[in-house]
């Protein structure tokens, strides 16, 4: 892999993907990055957690959160660019993907604010009642940067993962035919948004995940009140450009998205989003982390040369571009994937099932590698890349919240297990066919197959070989076929 695109994350989609029709609009969001946000995002991480102020003058709660006045500046760039609004009035994910890719490359905390935002978006439009749209989509969807934030709030003290288990927040009819949400979400990510989707279980539904659906709650009720509150902001690694907090709901205003059986479902179509860009900003991460140790090495002398020209640095940078390139083949695959099939419901088609597995497999693999490059690049800077001016010890903390945030890879292993198990591993060898040998595909069915074919308990304590091993396989393929997903114009 050429060396020539590596400073640019414009650069490299358009050398990486051969349609690129917002090419413009991406360099002018490059170019306002390099120009003003990069030290509005140095300054707000040196910032650390940001300041809940709780109470006005009068003593009225208000749970104001408080950045210095440029971050909203770079925020509300990318809202303007079309992070969330172009998803629906061009029917694609994929520009929005495209922007969270140049966002991360410079701050990847920043593109959590617009993930959550487009994943409120989405299942607004697609399950909303036709009032519950005409009132809150057009506020998410405003073209001049101030449009309202969104949320996803599924997350409880008792843990993520098991959601059955651990999502105690209570719905209950109300007589307008809203719904009043008493619980505690414990690690809410862009607390203080003016709309979130959140995971609750109406009074009198079954335990488990069946049991939970998914209700749209504003920030203020219809009379301006606060309809949540804010308890505290949460101190973080990394990520300090979107605050994390605990939120309670008492007798909260909610909207019942879709029908409340089938809430696992929208849920996990959340998730889904989220999760394709969480692989699209490790993969920008890894960028940017190849392109600070390219540019230092290119300077920096040791032993009468620049550290690129040692053969053990060059050979490592080699192995590390690529990497990157099946981490981006694979992350721009579950985006194309997710593009054809995000306008589903439940019941799902084939294509659905082939998605979830790539996206697994996608933000297992990108996550792993871009806190590999990310620890990395903090060894080739050696000490100075210890201190906070170099920024190489920031992407290593930003990519340790990345291999967590939207399921860890323990997560990704086991929910791609359990998406093998009902056949989507026939689909991938299929959907492979184009670029991988027929002898390699055969003896991966017949892997998979034996591996299936395991006790329970042992199928998940031995699944990680596998699962790294046809996380590389795929990317490979991909990269060999000549990966160009088409991109929507």
């Amino acid at each position: 892999m050429s060396l020539t695109h590596i400073a640019s994350p414009t650069d490299m989609l358009r050398a990486r993907l051969s349609q690129l029709p917002h090419a413009p609009v991406l360099a002018e969001h490059e170019a306002f990055w390099r120009h003003r946000g990069q030290a509005v995002s140095d300054a707000v991480d040196r910032a650390g957690t940001p300041h809940l102020r709780m109470f006005d003058a009068q003593g009225r709660r208000v749970d104001e959160i408080l950045f210095p006045p440029e971050y909203w500046v770079a925020l509300h760039e990318g809202y303007r660019r079309g992070v969330v609004w172009r998803a629906l009035e061009e029917d694609s994910l994929l520009p929005c993907y495209l922007l969270g890719y140049l966002t991360s490359f410079f701050d990847p905390g920043i593109y959590c604010p617009y993930t959550v935002s487009l994943s409120t978006a989405i299942p607004l439009h697609k399950y909303g009642s036709p009032a519950v749209k005409a009132r809150f989509l057009p506020e998410l969807l405003r073209q001049n940067g101030a449009g309202w934030q969104g949320a996803t709030w599924m997350t409880e003290v008792a843990g993520g993962s098991d959601l059955g288990a651990g999502v105690e927040t209570v719905a209950r009819p109300a007589a307008d035919e809203s719904w009043r949400l008493d619980g505690d979400k414990y690690f809410a990510s862009n607390a203080g948004a003016d709309l979130a989707v959140v995971a609750a279980r109406p009074q009198g539904a079954p335990a488990g995940v069946r049991g939970l659906a998914l209700f749209l709650v504003p920030r203020l009720t219809d009379d301006g009140n606060l309809n949540y509150t804010v308890r505290r902001l949460k101190d973080k690694i990394a990520t300090r450009s979107v605050p994390t907090g605990e939120v309670e709901l008492r007798a909260s205003q909610g909207y019942l998205l879709g029908k409340a059986d089938q809430g696992i479902y929208l849920v996990l179509e959340v998730l889904n989003v989220s999760r394709v860009a969480n692989s699209v900003g490790s993969v920008a991460l890894t960028q940017r982390a190849l392109a600070d140790v390219i540019a230092f090495a290119r300077e920096r002398l040791a032993f009468g040369r620049p550290i690129l020209e040692h053969p053990l640095l060059a050979r490592q940078i080699r192995d590390r571009l690529r990497a990157f390139e099946l981490a981006f083949a694979l992350a721009w695959e579950a985006a194309y994937r997710l593009d054809e099939v995000w306008r589903e419901t439940p019941r799902y088609s084939d294509r659905y099932h082939l998605f979830r597995l790539i996206a697994h497999l996608a933000k297992f693999w990108t996550a792993e590698n871009a806190a590999q490059t990310a620890k990395w690049a903090m060894e080739v800077f050696a000490g100075v890349g210890t201190l906070q001016e170099n920024r190489v010890e920031r992407w290593l903390r930003e990519a340790m919240i990345l291999a967590i945030w939207e399921g860890t890879p323990h997560r990704q292993m086991l929910d791609g297990l359990e998406v093998m198990e009902k056949g989507a591993y026939r689909l991938l060898l299929e959907h492979l066919k184009d670029g991988g040998d027929p002898a390699a595909l055969a003896a991966w069915r017949a892997r998979i197959e034996s591996h299936l074919a395991r006790p329970q308990e042992e199928k998940e304590a031995e699944i990680e070989p596998l699962f790294r091993e046809l996380a590389q396989f795929t990317a490979e393929t991909l990269c060999r076929r000549g990966f160009d997903p088409p991109l929507a114009a």
